[in-house]
């Protein structure tokens, strides 16, 4: 990758067992922990830094905002922590990881952000905690690395590895919000629920606009990877450094049209990159990103980084998750086979049916791939066991079972590889992530986190925001939309709404991709093009770092498996 941290709990002596100075732009020692940092983006305000002291050291890895005028976080963490402790990290503003290693403190430590946006995988397979932000070098400190079924089967059937798994025995990741110590994984209590009463709209919108403001300090020039939708619009609206828009979509479709009118509507150059091959095209340089726990499907700009102009990218991401209710349950009813919603939340979700539905679960492919696999598992049961494990593992820091839901998708998000893709190619702001807007999330109750809400917010920041309606929400109620398209569906000579992503089967079909991707699993042809790319990422991220242990390989291999 373009970006790295990699550290050990010692010494150079330990670190230069496993990596070369020159592979790092700095390296700083502490009294416990090691640390070397690659990132062209060093020391530009919000962004990566570095110091120390002669009283230990500090190193902030990603996008990170402190309060006042000081631009180095690492230097404002490092001065704050003495007095203020693991408090000081709760005004650590961004997407970020942490480490701190000084002569005060009880523990060195490496720690998450609220969210885990940014994830730090640790093993301590080869007799020191080694830990780092790219699981494949992290892995190659691993002695005899192995399989782990229970985290590909995760994988296979859902799309994301659940909890601190990862697709090898003994290389894991922090949970949200934690921090690693030399020898310990320690909860910290930032990302919690804890319901007020205030006004919602009102706050949000503040908070959006602070939130926005922070993140204009960003150098260079701007762009945004723009939808039809809501969630990127705010942003083009309010960040005057954006000079174009990127949107992935056939040109004369109704996504294109839509993203093509919000540009205009704002003044920025709009360019449409056509779905092709490169869409699809899952190679090293981009299953790297899916980090041996997630899809690399979701980096759906992939193939077009060379072509776009920027040195700052904007998004929407998870935006939809914390201010619009995504994993919230509505009630609702079924009428001919269509799931319509209420505007109410249902009053006892099942958290194994909730969670199936939002990640990328397909029931009949999931009983062909339970065929398939070298070992027996039923996967309805195994999905619910393991469900129920994830949403166990966050149900503390929840008041109520909506909350649990929204908490186990936060903690499990399947799209996190498209932020890993951007922010290894440019300087990246992710506006979901903000301290105060996760905070806003975490005090708002589940039925007024919704899409009017956040819309009624942004209309308070810009009255002509919805000038032009996403294509496939024409109305004001969800409802209505939900009618007219199931209407459209249904009704001959009526166009469908389109999808804003494009049809994966159909280019799968149109250019070979099977004997691209997978020429020696011909019997998985068979399987839906999704669940394809999983095991193309399965085996490129295998093959990525462990080229030289065929073993890691060998799953797909087993004996008496039709996937041979």
């Amino acid at each position: 990758m373009n970006k790295e941290l990699f550290g050990v709990f010692g010494g150079i002596e330990v670190f230069s067992r496993f990596r070369s100075n020159d592979e790092f732009d700095a390296i700083l020692e502490g009294e416990r922990i090691t640390a070397g940092i690659r990132d062209s983006g060093l020391g530009a305000p919000g962004w990566s830094a570095t110091h120390e002291t002669e009283t230990g050291i500090c190193l902030v890895w990603g996008e990170a905002y402190v309060p006042g005028e000081e631009t180095n976080a690492a230097r404002w963490v490092l001065e704050q922590y003495p007095n203020a402790g693991t408090d000081a990290l709760a005004s650590l503003n961004g997407s970020y990881l942490v480490v701190l290693d000084i002569d005060s403190a009880e523990h060195a430590f490496v720690a998450t952000d609220m969210v885990r946006s940014r994830s730090c995988f640790y093993t301590d397979e080869s007799g020191v905690r080694v830990f780092g932000t790219d699981s494949g070098e992290v892995g190659r400190t691993l002695p005899a690395p192995s399989l782990d079924p229970d985290a590909v089967l995760d994988f296979l059937h859902l799309g994301v590895t659940l909890g601190e798994k990862t697709w090898v025995e003994h290389l894991s990741r922090l949970p949200i919000d934690s921090r690693l110590t030399a020898n310990s994984v320690d909860r910290l209590d930032r990302f919690v629920y804890r319901p007020r009463e205030f006004d919602y709209v009102d706050e949000l919108a503040d908070r959006l606009e602070r939130a926005l403001e922070r993140r204009s300090v960003l150098p260079g020039e701007g762009a945004l990877l723009l939808s039809a939708g809501y969630d990127s619009r705010i942003i083009l609206s309010q960040v005057p450094s954006i000079e174009r828009g990127y949107t992935v979509g056939y040109p004369d479709g109704q996504e294109v049209d839509g993203a093509r009118r919000l540009a205009d509507q704002y003044g920025v150059e709009h360019t449409a990159f056509p779905p092709d091959e490169r869409y699809l095209r899952a190679d090293e340089s981009k299953v790297r990103y899916s980090q041996g726990i997630k899809e690399s499907l979701h980096i759906h700009h992939a193939g077009y980084t060379d072509e776009i102009t920027a040195d700052t990218i904007y998004h929407g991401l998870l935006c939809d998750t914390f201010f619009r209710g995504h994993f919230t349950e509505q009630a609702s009813i079924d009428v001919f086979g269509k799931r319509i919603n209420f505007d109410r939340l249902e009053t006892d979700p099942n958290p194994v049916d909730v969670l199936l539905s939002r990640f990328g679960y397909v029931p009949e492919t999931s009983r062909e791939l339970a065929e398939r696999v070298p070992f027996e598992h039923d996967a309805e049961a195994y999905l619910e066991n393991a469900i129920e494990g994830a949403v166990d593992a966050v149900a503390d820091r929840a008041d109520q079972p909506q909350n649990e839901l929204t908490a186990c998708g936060i903690a499990n998000q399947p799209s996190i590889p498209f932020h890993n893709h951007l922010s290894d190619n440019f300087f990246t702001a992710f506006l979901a992530t903000d301290a105060e807007l996760v905070e806003w999330h975490l005090q708002t109750p589940p039925e007024h986190r919704t899409t009017e809400t956040f819309l009624r917010a942004c209309e308070q920041i810009d009255g002509d925001i919805l000038r032009h309606r996403p294509p496939d929400r024409p109305h004001d109620s969800s409802l209505l939309n939900e009618t007219e398209g199931f209407i459209r569906r249904k009704t001959p000579f009526l166009s469908s709404f389109e999808p804003p992503w494009p049809n994966r089967e159909t280019l799968f079909d149109r250019y070979c991709t099977d004997q691209q991707l997978l020429p020696d699993l011909e019997c998985a042809h068979a399987l839906p093009a999704r669940h394809k790319l999983r095991l193309n990422d399965v085996q490129g991220w295998l093959r990525s770092w462990s080229d030289s242990d065929r073993s890691l390989l060998s799953w797909f291999g087993a004996r008496n498996s039709p996937l041979v």
